[in-house]
């Protein structure tokens, strides 16, 4: 066991993790996850044995120079890393969606999860769909805990068909008593390749949401403008493309109130209030501060 557990057992913990490739459209999720590792100064803990879960010749071992200045080989891998925040333990995971032995892979986070003490396990995804780039980016927030669906005002998922490691690894944690809690970012299909700031930024206001602490943006936001700037020029010079988008707008638009709901406007204000003021660890219930997972 981690020695530091003990000291942090009385604070909330909860995992959150992303997974390059199939689950991660134009590298949303993954972007997110290496944002909060970042900001949130998150420490390596562990890295799993990859011999027993990739495929090398799809995910290939990288070679470069050492510290020491030799070469050495850079395996693909899944890390685990602890940012301790006021009020907020969190465990971040982030890798490669496995080749092989899912539900090995599986236990083993989760094995590690019961470890830390962990309560909730956040999965984010990102998948391509028919948004247009122009209109805040749609995030759906699905939850096999009954108590959560409450909670947080969301739903049960209804998908059927294939899945990938995300929906996995949520449906597993849910069936050994994790609260578990499923992100997924649209991202424009018309501009699918990594990197997308502006899905990144929408995970990342909802990550906020959820753990009740405040996510400093950096130059996301920058960033994000750039990208959306980027897409209308290249629009601009595509008479068919620009038909699309605006299509995509219209349907988008005649699908919502044009007016804010109240609910938006409060989740706004407890984000600002949380970026003021990080120490105060304000905000509403969020899977960190629900009841501990059964």
């Amino acid at each position: 066991m981690d020695p530091s557990v003990g000291r942090h057992a009385a604070r909330q913990t909860v995992m959150i993790a992303a997974f390059e490739g199939w689950n991660d459209a134009g590298g949303a999720a993954s972007g997110a996850l290496e944002h909060l590792t970042e900001v949130w100064e998150a420490s390596l803990v562990r890295e799993l044995d990859p011999e027993d879960y990739h495929d090398f010749q799809v995910n290939r071992p990288t070679i470069t120079p050492g510290e020491d200045g030799r070469r050495v080989v850079a395996w693909p891998t899944t890390t685990v890393s602890v940012a301790d925040l006021p009020d907020r333990r969190i465990v971040l995971v982030h890798g490669i969606e496995p080749s092989f032995r899912w539900r090995s892979f599986c236990e083993e986070l989760l094995e590690l999860a019961d470890e830390m003490e962990v309560r909730t396990v956040v999965t984010l995804g990102a998948l391509l769909a028919d948004v247009p780039h122009t209109r805040p980016i749609p995030i759906s927030a699905t939850t096999e805990s009954e108590g959560l669906q409450a909670v947080l005002d969301v739903e049960p998922s209804t998908y059927e068909g294939p899945t990938g490691i995300v929906g996995v690894l949520q449906h597993e944690a849910a069936a050994r008593g994790f609260q578990s809690v499923s992100l997924w970012a649209a991202v424009p299909h018309y501009v699918a390749n990594p990197p997308s700031p502006k899905a990144t930024l929408a995970i990342l206001a909802r990550v906020e949401e959820l753990v009740s602490a405040a996510v400093p943006l950096g130059d996301l936001a920058e960033d994000a403008e750039a990208w959306q700037l980027g897409v209308d020029e290249l629009a601009g010079e595509d008479a068919e493309i620009a038909e699309y988008v605006h299509q995509l707008e219209e349907a988008k638009d005649a699908a919502e109130l044009p007016e804010a709901s109240g609910e938006a406007i409060a989740r706004e204000f407890e984000r600002y209030l949380r970026r003021r003021d990080p120490g105060t660890g304000r905000g509403g219930p969020g899977p960190a501060g629900s009841p501990e997972k059964g």
